[in-house]
């Protein structure tokens, strides 16, 4: 109970300060700016004090140059030594033909957005299972199996790769959960999925071990034997997509 109360409490901290961020956002974008959200864990649930990010999301008439983006994040910086760093930019011009805003994070966009602005709303084209799947088969399937492997083989767990060793351990219960159902979810939510729908040879423990540890906001260094696992989740979902294809 004090974790979700911590998590809740962490959760308005970071939703206030996203909302102090957009008078800042409106003096760099003027008229170009359409809207601004919160996506991710702030808007689809299962926000946790420590580990996760602030996904902000901006709909603007062009898109946005790297010198706005770089601009936009020194502000947040400079608002909040504890949520500055963690801000996550999403961004897209009004036809979401340009930007930095992948199929998943636009599910959510569309289905669940905490709106902290909003001038006109936007209707991107929905992505279908068949697009998420192809997408998740590409970067994020590849740069995940790329960590693991390297985490696999890792003697010892730097203090700054614990979040990402974490997310290393969870990520394969969000990744069958999208690529199977086409839609976003929490950690919680992806984690109890697989107790229905579990892909052969994937080893839920650990991944359930992962997100106590999650839930706890604790060091996962207890969890660093697991590593050795990790190949092998890797494996199970490939070898879901195989059967699977998109």
């Amino acid at each position: 109970m004090a974790s979700i109360e911590a998590d809740e409490a962490a959760r308005g901290a970071a939703v206030d300060f996203a909302r102090r961020l957009v008078p800042f956002w409106q003096a760099a974008l003027g008229t170009e700016l359409i809207g601004a959200y919160l996506i991710g864990s702030l808007a689809h649930g299962g926000f946790n004090r420590r580990y996760s990010d602030v996904d902000a999301a901006l709909v603007t008439e062009i898109g946005l140059s790297a010198a706005i983006i770089e601009k936009l994040r020194g502000q947040a910086a400079a608002l909040s030594a504890e949520w500055g760093p963690k801000i996550s930019v999403f961004w897209a011009d009004r036809q979401f033909s340009v930007g930095r805003f992948p199929p998943l994070d636009r599910i959510d966009y569309l289905d669940r957005p905490v709106v902290l602005m909003e001038r006109e709303r936007v209707q991107p084209a929905r992505p279908t299972l068949q697009e998420i799947r192809r997408y998740l088969c590409g970067a994020p399937f590849a740069n995940w199996a790329d960590r693991a492997r390297q985490f696999a083989a890792a003697t010892v767990l730097e203090p700054k790769d614990r979040k990402a060793y974490l997310r290393a351990l969870l990520y394969p219960a969000r990744f069958c959960y999208s690529y199977l159902t086409g839609k976003m979810t929490s950690n919680d939510d992806a984690v109890a999925f697989l107790h229905e729908q579990c892909p052969a040879r994937l080893d839920v423990t650990s991944i359930e071990r992962a997100l106590q540890c999650r839930r706890a906001a604790a060091d996962p260094d207890a969890l660093f034997p697991l590593r050795t696992i990790l190949p092998s989740q890797v494996d199970a979902c490939a070898a879901l997509f195989a059967a699977h294809p998109a």
